[in-house]
C-alpha cells in the first residue's frame, strides 16, 4: 500500500469517526464521493460558501449610477413636475403676501396719540403754605429750595407754588403781584429755586390768586380793572423770570372769568407753547365750569364738581357720564374741591370709596384723604390704570398733583 493510499484511508476513517464534522446539507455520502474519488479537490464544500456569499452581494441593491440620475432627471416626465412644483411654490407665496397686504389695509387704523405737554406726564406736586410744608422756622423759599432733592424723588414734573406775591389783606394798591412776601424771601431767592428745580427737570407754576389773604379773592368788583391789570402785567413779568405755568383760583368770583382766563392763557401761550394755566373754582354748576372752557382749549379747571356729601351712586354715575358728554376730548379734570381736603367734605367711611372712584374715572380727578390729589388724563384712559403711590411720604399740608398717561 502506497503512502497516498495510507492517508486517504486515515481522512475515511476520520470521517467516520467524526460525522458530526459532515456538512449539515449533505443528504448523503454521495455528495462527497465525487471529491473524494477525484483525489485533487478535499474542501469542496468550503469553496461552494463562498460562492453563495458573492451571489448573495451580487443581489444586493446598489442604486443609480450619477450618469443614469441625470439621465432620469432630464426625462420630459420630471421636468414638467419640477416646473408644476416650482410653480405652486410662487403662487402660494404670492398668495400669502397678497392676503398679508389686504389684511393691513382693511384693518381699522390705530388712533393718532394727541400731543401732549409735559403736564400731561407726569406728577404736580401743590405747595400752598409755605410755612405750613416746612414748618414756621424755615418756611421760606430757602428752604423750599433745599427740599428740591426731596421733590425731585417723588419724580414730580412741576410743583404749583404759592400764592408767595405780597398781599395786603384787601387792599388792592398794597398788593404787588411782581413782588415776593418779605416773610417768604427775596426775588433772588425765588430765582435761586428756579435754577434748582431746573437742575432737577422740575417746573415752577405760580399761584397768582390776587387777593389770597382776603375774603374776595379778586377784591370788589368795582376794582376789577385794576386787579385784572396787574395779572395781567404779572404774567409777563413771571415768564420772563422763568415760570412755567400760573394757578387762579376762586374765578367764580371775577366777573366774565372765561374772557380773561382766554386772554390770560393766549398771553401764556404766545410767550411758549409748553406753559400751562390752571383755573380753580368752588362752584359746582356744570354750565359755570363749561363756561370757563369756552375760550380757553387747554385750560386745566379744577372745581367741586363732585362735592354733594349726599350724592347717590346713580347720581354720581349720571354727573360722570354727563360731563364727560360734555366735556368731549377737552382735557377735562375731576375734583371735589379745588383746594380743600377731601377729609373736610367726604365722611371718613366713604374715603376709599371716593378714592377708588376717582382713581378709576378716565379723566383727571382731585381727592386727598390727607393731601391734595390731582389725577389727569385723555378721555377714553383704561379703567384701573395702575398708580405707583407707595413711594410718596406726603404730609397733610403736602399737596400733589398727579396725571394718569394717555392710553388709547
Amino acid at each position: 500500500m502506497s503512502q497516498d493510499t495510507e492517508v486517504d484511508m486515515k481522512e475515511v476513517e476520520l470521517n467516520e469517526l467524526e460525522p458530526e464534522k459532515q456538512p449539515m446539507n449533505a443528504a448523503s455520502g454521495a455528495a462527497v464521493a465525487p471529491v473524494m474519488a477525484g483525489g485533487a479537490e478535499k474542501n469542496g464544500l468550503v469553496k461552494n460558501k463562498v460562492a453563495d456569499d458573492e451571489a448573495e452581494v451580487a443581489s444586493k441593491f446598489t442604486g443609480l449610477s450619477k450618469e443614469e440620475l441625470l439621465k432620469v432627471a432630464s426625462s420630459p416626465g420630471w421636468v414638467r413636475t419640477r416646473w408644476a412644483l416650482l410653480l405652486l411654490f410662487w403662487l402660494g407665496w404670492l398668495g400669502m403676501l397678497a392676503g398679508a397686504v389686504v389684511i393691513i389695509v382693511r384693518a381699522p387704523r390705530c388712533r393718532e396719540l394727541p400731543a401732549q405737554s409735559w403736564w400731561h406726564k407726569g406728577a404736580l406736586y401743590r405747595i400752598g403754605d409755605l410755612q405750613a410744608f416746612l414748618g414756621s422756622d424755615a418756611g421760606n423759599l430757602a428752604g423750599l429750595n433745599g427740599r428740591v432733592d426731596y421733590l425731585s424723588s417723588l419724580k414730580v414734573k412741576g410743583i404749583v407754588l404759592g400764592p408767595i406775591h405780597k398781599n395786603l389783606k384787601d387792599d388792592v394798591s398794597g398788593t404787588n403781584l411782581e413782588q415776593v412776601d418779605p416773610t417768604l424771601g427775596s426775588k433772588e431767592d425765588f430765582d435761586s429755586l428756579l435754577q434748582s428745580a431746573r437742575k432737577k427737570s422740575i417746573r415752577v407754576i405760580l399761584d397768582l390768586t390776587p387777593n389770597y389773604r382776603g375774603q374776595n379773592s379778586w377784591f370788589h368788583p368795582s376794582q376789577i380793572d385794576t386787579v385784572t391789570a396787574k395779572v395781567k402785567n404779572a404774567l409777563s413779568f413771571w415768564l420772563q423770570a422763568g415760570v412755567d405755568g400760573f394757578q387762579v383760583r376762586d374765578v367764580e368770583n371775577l366777573a366774565n372769568a372765561s374772557a380773561f382766563l382766554a386772554e390770560w392763557q393766549n398771553i401764556t401761550k404766545n410767550f411758549s407753547e409748553d406753559r400751562l394755566l390752571i383755573a380753580g373754582t368752588e362752584s359746582s354748576n356744570l354750565q359755570h365750569i363749561l363756561s370757563l372752557l369756552e375760550f380757553a382749549n387747554d385750560l386745566l379747571v379744577t372745581s367741586s364738581y363732585l362735592s354733594d356729601p349726599n350724592l347717590t351712586g346713580e347720581r354720581v354715575k349720571f354727573l360722570v357720564t354727563q360731563y364727560l358728554n360734555f366735556t368731549d376730548s377737552h382735557w377735562c379734570s375731576w375734583s371735589l374741591s379745588q383746594a380743600k381736603l377731601l377729609t373736610s367734605s367726604v365722611p371718613a367711611y366713604l374715603l376709599r370709596l371716593y378714592q377708588l372712584l376717582l382713581f378709576t374715572l378716565p379723566a383727571s380727578a382731585s381727592l386727598p384723604a390727607r393731601v391734595d390729589l390731582l389725577l389727569s388724563t385723555q378721555t377714553g384712559r383704561e379703567e384701573g390704570a395702575s398708580l405707583e403711590l407707595e413711594h410718596l411720604k406726603l404730609e397733610p399740608h403736602e399737596g400733589l398733583l398727579l396725571r394718569f398717561p394717555y392710553v388709547p
